[in-house]
């Protein structure tokens, strides 16, 4: 009778990882295999890839730029000397297109934004760099929809200190930033203007909030909840040099403990920044507590190196007389701004930003005349 064999389970045993029971069985080994003594160096070497690469799209989109620029030059200087017109511009799109085939880019339409882009900037070589900071794309969406130099140069600029994506580029014309930014400068403290005063190039008075498809009618913790979830989109509303730390950051005075709504470390400015939502409209009293967090945080989570933080109220609406008044005396760095959940009447805004600079071109006028005169 033949000898009875052991039980086994059905169930075959799993395969070993080896990768990880060898990095568990040798000391200094990672589980990529790599030696943690290599690590670092291997580390930088990817980063050298990694800029390399990055420096390679820079110089292609340098290179587009500076071709569609001279292409528009050479239009122009066409136009103006032979008498180039639509046919004649037709033509030559056809003929790149046999030359070249399978190249994108000389459409007529396109050719003729070559020569606009060309003729629009040849008198303003201090923009020739952003210029070339920018993709195609959205140096066409500035140049077609702003209605005066100085948004031009506006939008230029803070796309390439944001670098903005050309869908950015778009939501922020469409949100007004411009016509908002001259109109409604922001609200800051004296004390914040003294000890940051760059601070007025990095906060706004009015945020754009309609990405986050709230109702009219919501909760403060709405729209807590809403900014979590499309917290990488409030960062870029916010700008770029804002980085986010915690939600509900924990502060305790005392045997008490409070929550701050949100809170962020600011780059160009080196300091904590401490946000206080108010889905309503904002009260003087709303600073007090405002400022008690400035202190808490400067006393007991600011670093060395590190400046004092600001306070930043946003509020679903304000009065400027009450804001004024609670600012003038306030001895915090704080400001205070408000949101918006739908974008604003551009029309209006556009009516308003002309009568604000017809108010002002009578002084404007004045003041050349004067310096004319001396």
């Amino acid at each position: 009778m033949p000898a009875r064999r052991k039980k086994t389970s059905d169930t075959p045993p799993a395969p070993k990882n080896t990768a990880l029971t060898q990095s568990a069985a040798t000391p200094g080994l990672k589980a990529s295999g790599v030696a943690v003594s290599e690590q670092a160096a291997f580390e930088e070497i990817v980063g050298l890839i990694e800029q390399s690469r990055l420096q390679a799209v820079k110089a292609v989109n340098t290179n587009l730029i500076d071709l569609y620029w001279n292409v528009g030059e050479y239009i122009s200087y066409k136009i103006q000397s032979d008498g180039w017109g639509k046919g004649t511009v037709q033509a030559l799109s056809v003929f790149v297109q046999k030359m070249q085939p399978g190249i994108r880019g000389f459409s007529p339409q396109n050719i003729w934004r070559m020569r606009q882009f060309f003729e629009t900037y040849r008198d303003e070589p201090i923009l020739s760099p952003l210029l070339r900071e920018l993709p195609w794309s959205s140096n066409l969406h500035i140049l077609s929809r702003s209605k005066r130099p100085e948004e031009r140069e506006f939008y230029l600029r803070m796309a390439s200190q944001n670098h903005w994506q050309v869908r950015e580029v778009a939501r922020q014309m469409d949100a007004a930033l411009f016509e908002r930014s001259v109109l409604h400068p922001p609200k800051l403290s004296t004390v914040l203007r003294e000890l940051h005063p760059q601070a007025a190039e990095f906060f706004k008075d009015i945020y754009s909030l309609e990405f986050l498809g709230l109702p009219a009618e919501h909760s403060e913790a709405d729209l807590h909840g809403a900014l979590l979830q499309n917290l990488g989109r409030f960062i870029t509303e916010m700008g770029r040099d804002f980085c986010f730390i915690g939600s509900e950051h924990p502060i305790q005075v005392g045997a008490q403990d409070f929550a701050l709504d949100l809170l962020f470390f600011h780059r160009g400015l080196n300091c904590l920044v401490a946000i206080e939502l108010k889905v309503r409209e904002f009260r003087p009293e709303d600073l007090g507590k405002l400022n008690f967090y400035l202190e808490a945080l400067d006393r007991d989570h600011r670093k060395a190196h590190e400046g004092p933080a600001i306070g930043l109220l946003l509020c679903a609406t304000k009065d400027e007389e009450v804001v004024e008044y609670a600012l003038s005396r306030s001895l915090s760095p704080a400001m205070i701004a408000e949101y918006e959940t739908l974008l604003p009447d551009k029309a209006l805004l556009r009516a308003k930003l002309h009568e604000f600079y017809q108010l002002c071109a009578p002084y404007d006028d004045a003041d050349k005349s004067s310096r004319s005169k001396s």
